[in-house]
């Protein structure tokens, strides 16, 4: 077994916001974006202390760094974490692009970069490279980018797959030096560029030895550039006020997504998913529903995970524990959302968080010896 790190007081949750209510038990209808929707899930999260709000990147979907500028003018604090592929505009004009949110939001936007796992979603923005093809794509456009981002005078670049001459940096960030860069893939042409660029390395919602396998990897991968990163892992909180009643409600909405699934709402998931990422989520499925503690992968194994699909199912303080466990292994952000995506927000805002903070508190007063 892995060894522990020391227990730091380094703790951050992300929420994750969309434009419109759409989850695994909400099929979206209406409009592809819903303002008054938007504005009130960011002031939920902003509202109830989360540090992040996660907007995604769908081929189907509306731009996120106008869906992160509409929900920063109606929010105080919270920050935004961007999902953004590369390849698909200059890594000039992302660079220029982050800054100008950062500017507007003053000094609250991250990016998280996904190099794409699928190749038909690829595809529907015309992107026909491989998998590996476009990590390597993503390793460049990250060196062009932060090259950017740290620039005093204009920037050349040559390369596989960009050749910049004299790009500026007149577009400055708030946060110095730079805006925080969030990374997800879980290949091994995706560790190698973690370990280069990311200052967070995000996972899905594993088991504690799949946790401690991959850190272990990642951290393996950054020493050869001697640098250290952070660690971030994604659940679908479950909650009640009991034990029971919340296991009772995680069945409840399994059997809710497998009706939502016989009308053919989200669309067929039998095809085995293509990233890494989906796969290792399986693997968690196939040691049983329950494999263990808290975690609850029934509704991975449904959906073909396809996305951040694994829950904790507890209490409050019962899911608090849980997200310790796994940061004595190493995590320090979770990336948290609700089946019912507003309203979870609200209650993690009210609970979990508290709960997950306190804890921390009184067990690093603890290891002290003085009072929380």
């Amino acid at each position: 077994m892995a060894e522990e790190i020391p227990m730091s007081q380094d703790l951050e949750f992300i929420g994750m916001i969309q434009p419109r209510e759409q989850s695994e038990i909400h099929p979206a209808r209406g409009p592809a974006i819903d303002p008054g929707y938007l504005r009130d899930s960011a002031q939920a999260h902003d509202r109830g202390g989360f540090d992040r709000i996660l907007i995604g990147w769908h081929s189907n979907g509306p731009d996120g760094l106008q869906l992160a500028a509409h929900a920063a003018a109606h929010t105080e604090r919270v920050g935004f974490l961007v999902a953004h592929r590369p390849g698909f505009q200059a890594p000039t004009t992302a660079a220029r692009a982050f800054n100008t949110l950062d500017q507007l939001s003053h000094g609250r936007a991250a990016i998280h970069v996904i190099s794409g796992g699928d190749d038909t979603d690829q595809a529907r923005d015309g992107d026909w490279l491989g998998k590996d093809d476009r990590y390597a794509r993503t390793d460049e456009y990250l060196d062009v980018l932060k090259a950017v981002w740290s620039a005093e005078r204009p920037v050349d670049h040559e390369g596989v797959y960009y050749r910049i001459r004299g790009a500026s940096p007149e577009v400055r960030s708030v946060q110095a030096p730079r805006i925080p860069i969030y990374f997800g893939g879980a290949s091994e042409a995706a560790l190698r560029v973690a370990g280069r660029h990311a200052d967070v390395y995000a996972l899905w919602g594993e088991t504690q030895a799949q946790v401690r396998e991959i850190v272990a990897r990642v951290r393996a991968e950054a020493a050869q550039h001697g640098r250290e990163l952070r660690f971030s892992l994604s659940f679908r909180p479950i909650l009640a006020a009991t034990e029971s009643a919340a296991w009772e409600k995680a069945e409840r909405i399994l059997h809710r997504i497998r009706a939502v699934r016989g009308q053919a709402a989200l669309g067929p998931n039998s095809a085995a998913p293509q990233n890494a990422g989906s796969q290792r989520l399986l693997q968690a499925a196939a040691l049983g529903d329950r494999p263990e503690g808290r975690l609850y992968t029934a509704i991975a194994r449904e959906t073909g995970a396809r996305g951040n699909t694994t829950a904790l199912v507890g209490t409050p303080e019962q899911v608090a524990e849980a997200f310790l466990e796994y940061h004595a292994l190493g995590v320090s952000t979770f990336l948290i959302r609700g089946f019912d995506p507003l309203e979870d927000a609200v209650e993690y805002g009210q609970s979990l968080l508290p709960a997950t903070r306190r804890l921390l508190a009184e067990r690093l007063a603890a290891r002290q010896g003085v009072p929380a």
